[in-house]
């Protein structure tokens, strides 16, 4: 601040208020990261608290210049006429107070000689005005003791209906009182009823315990006689057993018989082509057993789709994102199938393979080797989905075999009964072409 200008906090009061109440309107359209160190706290007020919490900090804030001239750069639009009239030099008819208030803000030329001026008028009309506040409070007090007067009738009014109503609250507490001593009697009435009651109850429950330690005994007697039954029976139960044990072999051995005689085709129509979802192509299957290996040896997954009736279930995009990332989609299915076929055939283990349709608007166009079932999901419904769908429908006991590194499929498939073998497997097992592993068929 430049030598002999007057500081703000040093200006009459009422004009420090209107500095203070100009600067706090002003603080919202300033950049904040500008403003004085002592001002950033004060952003957090409401903006109706500021000029009455934060006045001595926005007055020290207005002896910086850079910020005196923000301020009154953000004052000037709403107070036009007064500004150019400062700006010019001229007399104006305005409350001396925003005079001296814009004065110091624009500092337009000779602006101390127009604060001191507006400052001296504020001290001139400051007896005057002492005299009207004086005035002004008698007028209160007289209004202040009528409205006292008032209250006070209104509070003897309150008082003597208070009154009335305590009488009445005592007529009702007595009658409220007679009623309870009614009532008491009546409840000494019901209890000695009560207990006569349960004396009767009590008679009653000795000669129902009597009875229940008859039938206890009675109980007991038939329970060992139970157990005699019991003996018995499962002793006929042993030779009935050991008769319809040689009747299964019997029978076992007829039905064996039957087929080669009748030499019976073998079945066609399996449980994994009832899921109504698009299928391509469908096969059956022959093989031998499997031993065990290590989960990622490729061997295992050859035997294990060695044994008869074995059913592998493929997670389509699930193998061939890992064994062929970089080419497109289609060459992946079809690279795939074409892998496949050889092991289905090597196999004779029924090959299911399932891809992703959930997504796509039209089924692709595909066409599957011999011995290779084809299936896409439909909209709505992930591959996942319809694998455990595919091992639901499938007999207890089946061999079932599913590859997929997904760890949820994986799972899903264990709950089912399934094996469960990681793609890189059947990756490793491709791989090896035509290759028998581990005694194929």
């Amino acid at each position: 601040m430049a030598a002999g200008v007057p500081a703000a906090s040093l200006l009459p009061e009422v004009v420090r208020q209107r500095l203070v109440a100009f600067a706090a309107d002003a603080l919202e359209s300033l950049n904040g990261d500008r403003l004085p160190p002592g001002l950033r706290p004060v952003m957090s007020f409401a903006k109706q608290r500021r000029g009455r919490v934060a006045a001595a900090p926005i007055l020290a804030a207005l002896d910086d210049d850079d910020f005196r001239r923000r301020v009154a750069a953000q004052v000037r639009p709403d107070r036009t006429d007064l500004a150019a009239a400062l700006d010019a030099g001229e007399p104006v008819a305005a409350d001396p107070v925003d005079v001296a208030a814009l004065a110091y803000l624009l500092r337009p030329p000779d602006w101390v000689t127009t604060l001191r001026t507006a400052v001296g008028a504020i001290d001139e009309g400051g007896s005057s005005g002492t005299e009207e506040a004086v005035s002004r409070m008698r007028h209160q007090v007289d209004r202040l003791r009528t409205e006292l007067a008032d209250v006070r009738a209104k509070h003897r009014d309150q008082t003597a209906a208070l009154k009335a109503d305590n009488a009445e609250l005592r007529r009702s507490v007595a009658a409220e009182r007679k009623q309870l001593k009614q009532a008491e009697q009546a409840v000494e009435a019901a209890a000695r009823d009560q207990r006569r009651t349960v004396e009767a109850f009590e008679r009653q429950s000795i000669s129902v315990q009597s009875e229940q330690r008859r039938l206890r005994a009675r109980v007991s007697e038939l329970e060992t006689q139970l157990l005699n039954h019991r003996q018995v029976d499962r002793e006929q139960r042993g030779n009935e057993t050991l008769r319809a044990r040689l009747l299964l072999d019997t029978l076992v051995d007829a039905v064996q018989g039957l087929r080669q005689e009748l030499a019976l085709p073998p079945v066609v129509t399996l449980p994994a082509d009832t899921v109504g979802h698009l299928s391509v192509d469908l096969d059956d299957a022959h093989a031998a057993g499997p031993r065990a290996l290590g989960p990622e040896d490729p061997a295992l997954l050859q035997q294990l789709i060695s044994v008869p009736r074995a059913h592998l279930l493929v997670d389509g995009y699930n193998v061939t994102k890992l064994a062929w990332p970089a080419i497109p989609l289609d060459a992946q299915r079809s690279r795939l199938l074409r892998e496949l076929a050889p092991i289905a055939a090597r196999s004779g283990a029924e090959v299911t393979v399932v891809f992703d349709g959930a997504e796509l608007e039209h089924q692709p166009r595909v066409t599957s080797p011999r011995g290779v079932r084809v299936r896409f999901s439909r909209p709505g419904i992930t591959a996942d989905e319809v694998l455990l769908d595919l091992l639901r429908v499938e007999p207890v006991g089946r061999p079932l075999v599913v590859v997929s590194s997904d760890g949820e499929v994986a799972a899903g498939a264990t709950r089912a009964g399934a094996r469960a073998v990681p793609s890189a497997t059947l990756v490793q097992l491709m791989g090896r072409g035509s290759k028998p592993v581990g005694g194929g068929s």
